[in-house]
């Protein structure tokens, strides 16, 4: 396997460095990736490093996979408010504002929290949350992990279909099935074609270039931009209500403290949808609206990947601001106020900056780069 691994790392090449950790000046270490940027017919506005690079989409597929539920009938079914739709494409922190959130569905809905089977090994994310619950003597459930809400997807079309909720989670589960026929039509394919893994919460997840990434997150960014006969274009209603409902929740899409995705979405509201997967993907969803000089810029979608998985996320966070920028979607005051993911700081016992992840890397217009 590593020779496997080998061979294919040296077919692509070394990344681009996206990311430097400056100390003194000193570079101490480097974060290497690949960003893309597409519409939603896939056509490559912006590119930097490999954008056919496959990469697991582990959360990043969240928004789409939700789409099985609302084609279901399960908003009328269920009465599902904006809020719940949201934090069931989350990657939420487990703050109690979620806990809430998930709770009154369940408890209207009638599935029991009880059949969560996605663990809550290190959750929540949230560290104040996690710090009280210690404090009380509370262990965190089920409810409090990060894909909780994803799950709640498989239990609600569980209860809908009256399907047995035992083993929602095994790829042949008829809740796995319906979820995994959504995100494939997202992606403009086939279930049958779909590379599959299994994800940290015990689900499946699926491989896809970091182009296709782009392109589904520029579908949902304008799900009124495909149109027959793209196999897509059915699909677009739904991801209509998914679009909406994650662009008014934010902090429902991650959480109220230091959540880049969260903090990014309140920072340029109504024009951005930023999901974030483990191993440092993140999908962008950038709605039309003024760009740069003020011009008003169609819809896109932009992917980005940290190589070496981020686990500071400096890297992701610096990459990600600094692309949104240079594509013209940030400046100003929302700019400023995303400062400290721009170029993330490491601070020491005295509460000096001690050094900093400053972003190190040109995403030129790719009409700009042909010559």
């Amino acid at each position: 396997m590593p020779a496997a691994a080998d061979r294919v790392r040296a077919r692509r090449g070394a990344p681009p460095i996206l990311v430097r950790q400056l100390r003194n000046g000193v570079e101490e270490s480097v974060h290497r990736g690949d960003v893309v940027e597409t519409d939603a017919s896939g056509r490559i506005l912006r590119a930097l490093g490999d954008p056919e690079r496959v990469v697991n989409l582990r959360s990043c597929v969240k928004p789409f996979g939700l789409a099985s539920l609302i084609e279901a009938g399960g908003i009328e079914a269920f009465e599902l408010e904006p809020a719940e739709l949201a934090i069931m494409a989350s990657s939420h922190s487990g703050e109690d504002l979620h806990v809430r959130t998930l709770q009154a569905m369940y408890r209207r809905t009638g599935v029991s929290q009880a059949s969560l089977a996605c663990g809550a090994e290190d959750m929540p994310l949230d560290a104040l949350t996690a710090a009280r619950l210690a404090r009380d003597g509370e262990k965190a459930s089920a409810v409090r992990h990060m894909c909780s809400g994803q799950h709640s997807v498989f239990l609600l079309l569980c209860r809908l279909r009256g399907w047995e909720p035992d083993g929602y989670w095994m790829e042949e589960h008829p809740a796995q099935v319906a979820y995994r026929a959504a995100v494939a039509r997202a992606f403009a394919t086939t279930p049958a074609k779909l590379r599959m893994g299994i994800d940290g919460c015990g689900i499946p997840t699926y491989a896809f270039p970091l182009r296709e990434v782009a392109k589904a997150y520029a579908f949902l960014a304008d799900p009124d931009a495909v149109v027959p006969p793209d196999s897509r274009a059915p699909l677009a209603a739904s991801m209509k209500i998914v679009r909406d409902a994650m662009v008014a929740n934010p902090e429902q899409v991650a959480g109220t403290r230091d959540r880049i995705d969260t903090s990014l979405m309140k920072a340029l509201p109504d024009r951005l949808i930023a999901k974030g997967g483990m191993e440092a993907l993140r999908g962008l969803a950038i709605l039309r609206g003024p760009r740069g000089t003020g011009t008003v810029v169609p819809a896109s979608g932009m992917a980005l990947k940290i190589e070496d998985g981020d686990g500071y996320d400096r890297g992701t966070w610096a990459a990600t601001v600094e692309a949104l920028r240079q594509a013209g979607v940030l400046s100003g005051q929302a700019l400023r106020v995303l400062g400290r993911y721009h170029r993330p700081t490491e601070i020491d016992p005295h509460g000096r900056s001690s050094a900093e992840a400053v972003p190190a890397f040109e995403l030129a217009p790719l009409n700009e780069l042909i010559r």
